[in-house]
């Protein structure tokens, strides 16, 4: 397994399990805490609107500090900000202030986390093996997302919010450690020659994955958990049996994209996540179906996701400043996210069912099927094409970009 060679993609990939168990745990319930505490499902889809909203606007400050500090800095920084909204969380009762305060720091920090994430698992990955580093790290994300919505969910009835929430932001912090032994990645003080143009691509599939998402995982977390009687545990559970039906998918359909088939991967990907939206919308009423829905939708994503990120890694890898793609990627999917829970927001408050929102994950799934099925015609074969500018590996300085 020459893909398990790579030091540096191995300590990203430790780091990115550690900070899953959060991800799949406590971070999993802010809407199902939410709607617990009262707040009516439009307005808990409005506040994750407004956290992609104010991503989006805050973007741009993340590139001089990437500038200044490198890449590896901007990641322990963006682990550590991201770890301060879920204390907050624990004491919104109320649509008011302390929400506000959470979805402002909850933007922040995804805003410095997200963007050098990805820019910088990019930039240490190979291309050869890019399909089995995302599956790998889908495999492991699946197998913690089996232990850690259960253990979340016991916490949050048995211990309370700010008990759970509190151990979601301390592990969130923690997994800043493993990047302790990772190189820095400097970033390029001005944008080079075709950077805005060369991010397009990688900006346009991810305004149309942000806007499936706000379908397919938003509005669906709100079904799911109306569906199991606004049970935590319940909804713990769900999520754990979702994760068990995914852990064995990711690494592969990795190993099938390396080999040249990327595009039968996609339509297989693309379909099975339609499929499930489908499924779920007609799930909605019926908690045993619902959790049907979910598993189903755990196996969709491990099908999903590597062939999709495959194709936008490459993209970033390949870009004349590989941050600076992913901040654009990034600000793409908060457009497409933003639009999307947007519109569900409004047609639930104007009496569309639940489930409605849902559906907006098709037309958000094909748009990105036609973008990134470009990128696979154009690439039959993503590990034998060379990126075409080589990022320079300097010792004492890790990779420039």
């Amino acid at each position: 397994m020459a893909f398990l060679a790579n030091r540096t993609i191995n300590l990203v990939n430790l780091h990115y399990a550690i900070h899953s168990v959060a991800m799949g745990g406590g971070a999993a319930f802010v809407s199902a805490f939410l709607l617990k505490n009262g707040i009516k499902p439009p307005l808990v889809l409005g506040a994750v609107a407004l956290i992609l909203a104010a991503r989006f606007v805050l973007r741009p400050i993340a590139i001089g500090f990437a500038v200044r500090y490198g890449l590896r800095q901007l990641l322990v920084a963006g682990s550590i900000l991201s770890a301060l909204q879920y204390p907050v969380l624990a004491e919104v009762h109320e649509v008011g202030a302390v929400l506000l305060g959470f979805c402002l720091l909850g933007a922040l920090g995804d805003t410095v986390y997200w963007s050098s994430y990805h820019a910088y698992f990019a930039s240490v990955g190979d291309d050869d093996n890019r399909g089995k580093h995302v599956g790998t790290r889908e495999a492991i994300v699946a197998l913690i997302g089996i232990v850690a919505p259960l253990a979340a969910g016991w916490m949050l009835e048995a211990y309370g919010p700010r008990v759970a929430f509190g151990v979601t932001a301390l592990v969130v912090a923690l997994s800043a450690i493993p990047l302790a032994w990772t190189p820095n990645v400097p970033v390029v003080p001005k944008a080079p020659p075709g950077t805005f143009r060369a991010s397009m691509p990688g900006a346009l599939i991810f305004l149309g994955d942000g806007f499936t998402a706000a379908g397919y995982h938003f509005a669906w977390q709100i079904v799911l958990f109306t569906a199991l009687g606004a049970d935590l545990m319940a909804f713990g559970g769900a999520l754990a049996l979702a994760a068990l039906v995914g852990a064995a998918a990711g690494v592969t359909l990795g190993s099938y994209i390396d080999a040249g088939h990327g595009r039968r991967a996609l339509r297989i990907g693309v379909g099975a996540l339609a499929t499930v939206a489908a499924i779920r919308a007609l799930a909605s009423g019926d908690p045993t179906l619902a959790i049907a829905a979910n598993a189903l939708g755990a196996l969709a994503g491990c099908l999903y996701i590597p062939s999709v990120m495959t194709a936008v890694y490459t993209l970033g890898r390949r870009a004349p400043c590989t941050f600076r793609f992913y901040v654009a990627a990034e600000g793409g999917w908060d457009i497409g996210g933003t639009l999307g829970l947007g519109l569900a927001a409004g047609m639930v408050a104007l009496g569309a069912p639940l489930w409605s929102g849902v559906l907006l994950a098709l037309p958000g799934a094909a748009f990105v099927y036609y973008r990134v099925r470009r990128f696979y015609i154009d690439n039959p074969r993503v590990a034998q094409v060379p990126p075409p500018q080589p990022l320079i590996i300097d010792p004492s300085e890790g990779v420039s970009l």
